[in-house]
């Protein structure tokens, strides 16, 4: 197709006159999600300046525009990977069976909060929260439980959990061994983002720098010992569920990317011995577009970050490869069927911007956990759009659409605007510790909603379309409270029956090399996690040796 530039341009100027002379337009406001004002058409005259070599390119060539691989989804489905996991380590473990007897081929495991700040069920700080948003796990018989049966050599298993990352996949890897599954051969992910939880989610425990040092450990381990395994997944999904644009998930959460790959060069590390297995996950929302622009971007910025800023030389050292999880902020209690359409959009998204892995949200996760038809309907979502759609037949099948490629340039040059502003500060932590972000994230969380309360964005069921008397017949899944008790039992149990001079000679090894920034923890907590040592047990002695975290107040 040739466009003369002169000619293009008088074409879209006698337009905007006749549009504006018919006077037939709405007033708006016409936005995106973010708030990013969307023009009334886009044509080539808003794509000049781009160089389809240079920006656009080839899937499978760099900046990866277009995706990593070259043949797209034609060569690999993307993985259908559910995030689950509720109550004991028995139903947990039942729940993923069926998951896989569904049709997924990989896991993600959700760990309920007294796990995810590293106590013991046993803890008076853990009481009334027993597997209400994930599974418990206090030690190595819970680990040996939730996995039991799971063929964990032929599959890859995503582990949600932060601040006592260390801790969990050394049970992880104890409970394979235990099996006769050697470390090398593990495959999956842990997402271990602890930069995020400061800036977002608030699930920290000790100062930034300190759980920088455990984040390189385990980097440092998995480069060394587990090549088939993910040490971190660089999350900017919470980033948006806190409310933030989507310029800021991709700027903050590449900012955070950096950090880590700053802190395992001044390690020692070769940034080609690990950055190609750092990988992401990011949140997809209900704008379509500007949710496949900013995937589209992502990739390009990561690419262009490790070959030109770190001097990675391996093109996988280039590649973004990220998981997607549907909005969960997006939900809402108000008429949940309606979520179904919801997360289909969304998910369709992620799979036209080129996930790797995706997580569809179930219909009634603004009510509770969720039911285990609605899990399998979300399932269900994924493969409809996997085998009916039509959309994995050709590779980016948006590329070169004049409005996808101008908002991904856009969205592109206001993450480098958030760069250089994080940067000023001297870095993501002196930014961290100065509230930047969790300002710039208010203030976005509150426009977005002052929209919705003035009726400038209409949510279907909340603020438009409204049932007085909606009656929802959803079924609520219930924690089993006798599973919080067996939990307990085996917990006190467990901590009865070990040998207590090897955990005393564990934990004490373990203080000492905590205490020594030249040595990885890695090895010493596999070591106490053999000896009986506790997820609570272990993370406590971290409290003494590193202190705890105080956060920043924005007001």
């Amino acid at each position: 197709m040739h466009i003369d530039p002169d000619r293009a341009r008088e074409l879209r100027r006698r337009y905007d006159e006749q549009v504006e002379a018919e006077g037939t337009e709405r007033p708006g406001p016409f936005m995106t999600v973010s708030s990013r004002p969307v023009a009334r058409l886009y044509d080539p005259t808003d794509v000049f300046d781009l160089d389809y070599e240079r920006d656009i390119g080839l899937p499978g060539s760099y900046p990866f525009t277009r995706g990593i691989h070259r043949t797209g989804y034609r060569g690999k489905p993307w993985t259908i990977r559910m995030f689950s996991g509720f109550g004991s380590a028995e139903e947990t473990n039942a729940r993923y069976k069926e998951l896989l007897r569904a049709g997924n081929n990989g896991l993600s495991i959700a760990f309920d909060m007294p796990t995810l700040m590293g106590y013991d069920h046993d803890e008076p700080w853990a009481e009334g929260e027993f597997g209400s948003c994930g599974v418990a796990v206090d030690s190595i018989r819970d680990m040996e439980i939730l996995l039991d049966g799971l063929p964990l050599d032929r599959i890859s298993t995503s582990m949600t959990i932060n601040g006592p990352a260390p801790v969990i996949w050394a049970m992880y890897i104890v409970a394979a061994e235990n099996r006769g599954i050697p470390r090398s051969k593990l495959a999956g992910t842990l997402q271990n983002d602890i930069l995020k939880e400061y800036i977002a989610q608030n699930e920290f425990i000790y100062p930034p720098r300190d759980s920088m040092r455990l984040v390189t450990d385990t980097i440092e381990f998995a480069t060394k010992e587990m090549p088939l395994w993910n040490p971190i997944s660089v999350s900017g999904y919470h980033i948006r569920e806190a409310g933030s644009t989507a310029a800021q998930e991709l700027a903050f959460t590449l900012a955070d990317g950096m950090e880590y790959v700053r802190w395992a060069i001044e390690r020692g590390l070769d940034v080609d011995s690990f950055a190609p297995r750092i990988s992401f996950f990011f949140n997809c929302h209900n704008d379509f577009f500007e949710e496949i622009a900013k995937f589209r971007a992502a990739r390009r910025l990561w690419a262009r970050i490790m070959r030109e800023r770190f001097g990675a030389k391996k093109e996988r050292s280039w590649w973004m490869r990220f998981h997607t999880q549907t909005a969960g902020c997006s939900l809402t209690k108000q008429q949940p069927e309606v979520n179904l359409v919801r997360v289909a959009i969304q998910a369709l998204a992620a799979v036209l911007g080129g996930t790797q892995s995706l997580h569809t949200d179930a219909m009634d996760e603004a009510l509770a956990l969720p039911s285990e038809k609605a899990a399998k309907l979300a399932v269900r979502t994924q493969q409809v759009i996997l085998h009916e759609s039509g959309v994995i037949n050709t590779i980016d099948p948006l590329g070169g659409s004049w409005y996808v490629e101008r908002l991904t340039a856009d969205i592109e040059r206001e993450a480098e605007e958030y760069f250089r502003k994080i940067e000023a500060f001297g870095g993501v932590i002196p930014a961290i510790e100065a509230g930047f972000f969790q300002r710039e994230i208010a203030e976005a969380s509150a426009r977005y909603q002052r929209e919705i309360e003035e009726r400038k964005r209409i949510i279907v069921g909340v603020n438009e379309y409204v049932e007085e008397d909606e009656r929802i017949e959803i079924p609520i899944l219930r924690i089993d409270r006798e599973g919080e008790r067996r939990h307990l039992e085996r917990l006190r149990r467990h901590k009865a029956e070990r040998d207590a001079d090897a955990w005393a000679l564990a934990m004490r090894r373990l203080e000492a090399a905590s205490r020594n920034p030249r040595e990885n923890t890695m090895p010493y907590v596999i070591e106490a996690v053999k000896a009986g040592a506790t997820n609570g047990e272990i993370c406590n002695l971290w409290r003494r040796v590193f202190g705890e975290y105080k956060e920043y107040v924005v007001v």
